[in-house]
């Protein structure tokens, strides 16, 4: 069932229902699935919906979280890991839960080499410049050395579910220097903003596998680049859930802001 499209403009978007997510259909070009909505997340719903056996058969790249919000989620090359609270990296099963997850089969139409560094505001800024508009949605990933990446995970909640805004108030945060690893996200546009989160939101694991979190803060000193344009999103809702309403007000991207970035 087609989703009023003026909610994410130039991104088409096709509701899934659960019996849906079974198809065994071969994996489709340049489309991003998720289950759930980051208002849902926000509001502190937390239960997992989607396996990643399920979610494995929708992509090999991307990012989310777990059951209980019990840390962050990196999907990379088709392996899929869990940075928990500790900061450590651990491989994921496929019968644990997702409650917010965004996957794509990754396959990029850009690449390039960055030899200046740079930190994590001025890589969004390259960014916007290499994509152009806010229209559509880009998977971005990025291979390369850092003088530092500052992270973050969140610890397993327990209901009832405190909102997302009062868990990362607690967020254990984590200082990685000198590191080699991978940067991999999402720009989602401005419209969309409710469903996702709008802007740039990323992930990090170290090249060893060992350790990560949500993306806090970069500094870049060189890596290969590469772009992935999305066409199409096919979202899945778990029950209790609705679509959002589009609500793209200074006071919502600041209340994202404070939880995505801060």
């Amino acid at each position: 069932m087609p989703v009023d499209t003026a909610l994410i403009g130039a991104l088409h978007v096709e509701y899934l229902k659960r019996r849906d997510l079974h198809s065994g259909e071969e994996h489709l070009h340049h489309t991003l699935f998720q289950t759930s909505t980051i208002d849902a997340l926000l509001e502190g719903k937390y239960d997992g919906d989607v396996s990643f056996a399920e979610l494995a058969d929708r992509g090999d790249f991307g990012l989310g979280t777990f059951d209980a919000l019990d840390g962050e989620m990196i999907a990379l090359d088709g392996d899929f890991y869990g940075v928990r609270a500790d900061g450590r990296a651990y491989p994921i099963g496929g019968r644990e839960r997702t409650p917010f997850a965004v996957v794509t089969f990754f396959e990029p139409n850009l690449s390039l080499t960055l030899d200046t560094p740079m930190n994590l505001e001025t890589l969004c800024s390259r960014l916007d410049h290499l994509v152009g508009g806010d229209a559509s949605c880009y998977a971005v990933r990025l291979d390369g050395t850092f003088d530092h990446v500052k992270t973050r995970s969140v610890p397993r909640q327990n209901k009832p579910y405190p909102s997302l805004a009062e868990v990362v108030k607690h967020q254990p945060v984590f200082e990685l220097r000198e590191v080699s690893g991978s940067l991999i996200g999402f720009r989602f546009p401005l419209h969309a903003q409710g469903l996702n989160v709008a802007g740039y939101h990323f992930h990090f694991i170290t090249s060893d596998r060992s350790a990560g979190g949500h993306v806090l803060e970069i500094g870049l000193l060189s890596g290969e680049l590469q772009i992935d344009a999305e066409a199409d999103l096919r979202l899945e809702l778990p029950p209790g859930v609705a679509l959002p309403t589009p609500d793209t007000t200074d006071a919502k991207k600041e209340a994202l802001d404070h939880i995505e970035r801060e």
